[in-house]
């Protein structure tokens, strides 16, 4: 019989004073494991797949945070970026210290989780932040980690590009969801620049140690299987390819949370809970 769950919402200071909105799906029972999922770029934790996915695991017993970072420019009110001047400034050294925000309130007891297995998951850049956050940090203690539709590499802009952001100091990006164009700082490239052993991720793949769950669509028209594959190879593991799966796993935006998921979502969710399975008992937080 599957557990009933329920969602608190809350809201963390990082420590360049910035919120992070987050929610929390918890199982009426008590958990078994803890899972943090990440969205991608110009995503948000209420986008499509990512509520459904959550509350699905937390319905299996597993506690599920999942947060916007807090230079996402999304807000609450979903229908549009409410802060692109914090859009600007998003960073992946940014995303990894909002992650590490999440850590360091679930070990001091300030969101639910301490004590219990502790996974991380990604989607899209998210799951690059994933593969960011673990390489980083031996000392997480990770139970495991999974990427849906990661990509591989921090920056794939070409050379005139590059130089065009470090010229002008910024660029922009359009919005397909909310029609806005939301700005991007040269500071996201130049941290890149300043520190590329730190934004190498096939790199840091290398040296992860903790069990690993990599699975990619095979109809996602913006990150392609060799990508996934060129993960799982640096890591040492295998690629799980989600047959007929899109970059947001053939879910709409916004997703009925009551409502059925898509066969491909269905397969992630179904690997994530086993994966999660196999290796709980494995590395304790």
């Amino acid at each position: 019989m599957k557990n009933t769950t329920n969602t608190i919402d809350w809201v963390l200071t990082n420590h360049r004073n910035l919120e992070i909105l987050g929610n929390t799906d918890h199982p009426d029972s008590d958990p078994i494991a803890c899972l943090v999922l990440l969205h991608g770029f110009k995503g948000y934790k209420d986008y499509g797949f990512i509520p459904v996915l959550a509350k699905a695991l937390a319905s299996q017993g597993i506690l599920v945070h999942r947060f916007n970072f807090s230079t996402s420019g999304m807000t609450n009110e979903i229908d549009t970026f409410t802060r692109p001047d914090l859009f600007a400034l998003d960073t992946w050294s940014r995303q990894v210290e909002d992650v590490r925000c999440i850590f360091n309130a679930i070990k001091d007891n300030a969101l639910p989780g301490n004590k219990l297995p502790l996974f991380l998951a990604g989607h899209s850049r998210g799951g690059a932040t994933t593969l960011l956050t673990a390489g980083r940090d031996s000392s997480l203690n990770l139970s495991g980690i999974i990427t849906i539709n990661a990509v591989d590499r921090c920056c794939g802009l070409d050379e005139q590009t590059k130089e065009q952001l470090l010229r002008t100091g910024s660029m922009t990006t359009p919005s397909a969801r909310t029609g806005q164009t939301l700005p991007i700082n040269a500071t996201w490239l130049q941290e890149q620049l300043d520190d590329p052993a730190a934004h190498d991720v096939l790199k840091l793949c290398t040296t992860l140690r903790c069990p690993s769950l990599i699975m990619q669509g095979t109809d996602d028209p913006g990150i392609d299987i060799p990508t996934g594959q060129r993960i799982a190879d640096a890591i040492g593991t295998d690629l799980h390819k989600i047959k007929g799966a899109n970059h947001v796993l053939n879910m709409p935006n916004p997703a009925p949370i009551d409502g059925d998921m898509s066969p491909q979502l269905r397969e992630v969710y179904e690997q994530t809970y086993k994966f999660v399975i196999a290796n709980h008992a494995k590395t304790p937080i």
